[in-house]
Formats: structure tokens, sequence, C-alpha cells
């Protein structure tokens, strides 16, 4: 399937990138603050938040449902 044959898989691809885009800044982010060591805890919890809304995304995908992934920025629409 392409995006031009459905809008369903277009607004997944954006949310996907979306979600892509944005957990990779809060992963710099929490590198950067290892200097302060706040950023061990920070990049732990990305790191399961990402994980745990990876796989809610795939259950929902496969019911066919439109999954915005939570804290995700808004960034391509």
């Amino acid at each position: 399937m392409k995006k031009e044959e459905s809008e369903y898989i277009n607004q997944q691809g954006k949310n996907y990138f979306n979600y892509a885009i944005s957990y990779a800044i809060y992963g710099i982010a929490s590198y950067i603050l290892i200097i302060v060591l706040i950023g061990y805890l920070a990049l732990f919890v990305v790191a399961i938040a990402s994980l745990i809304y990876c796989i809610l995304g795939i259950i929902a995908m496969n019911k066919g449902e439109d999954y915005v992934v939570p804290f995700s920025l808004q960034l391509i629409k």
C-alpha cells in the first residue's frame, strides 16, 4: 500500500515519524543530562516508554485504530 492509496496509511506514517523524531529528541536531551547524572533516569524512562508505546501502537494498528503516541510532538501534519 502507498500513502496515495489510503488516508489511513498516510496518517499512520505521519504519526510514526512524529513519534520517532520526538523520542530521538528526548533521547538526545537525556544523553546531555547524563553530565549532571539525572540523565540516566531520564534515558531509562524514555527507553521504557518508547518500548511500551511501540507495543501499544502495534496492537492498535492490528485492530485498525488510529494511534498517536503520547508525548509525541506534532511536527508533521
